[in-house]
């Protein structure tokens, strides 16, 4: 039976990254004190050293509040370009039915 893998909010990720970079625990002692692997506390504490130069991940959350707002806001930015080509192709489509005369049709 294939084991589920442990889900961490990421405070707690930034935390225990914290450990690493900010108090100058070593990974074992890290890992110990939050009962991570120490794959797990390596990855975070390269992803918190990069979003703290200023690089927000790709393809994983932001372990910083300045970065998790920075990818809301790239979703958001998305979101609001989809509904713009939407409305782009509804503008179209009424000015070429005015132009010709005809009624939309209801669906």
């Amino acid at each position: 039976m294939k084991k589920s893998k442990p889900s961490f909010s990421s405070a707690f990720k930034r935390e225990a990254a914290e450990l690493v970079t900010i108090k100058h625990n070593s990974y074992a002692e890290a890992c110990d004190m939050r009962g991570v692997s120490e794959s797990a506390l390596r990855r975070w504490v390269k992803q918190l050293r990069g979003e703290l130069v200023g690089n927000t991940p790709v393809g994983a959350k932001a372990i910083t509040d300045d970065h998790q707002e920075i990818q809301r806001l790239k979703a958001k930015i998305l979101d609001l370009e989809e509904d713009n080509e939407i409305l782009k192709k509804a503008t179209a489509l009424f000015a070429s039915l005015s132009k010709t005369g005809k009624k939309p049709s209801r669906c």
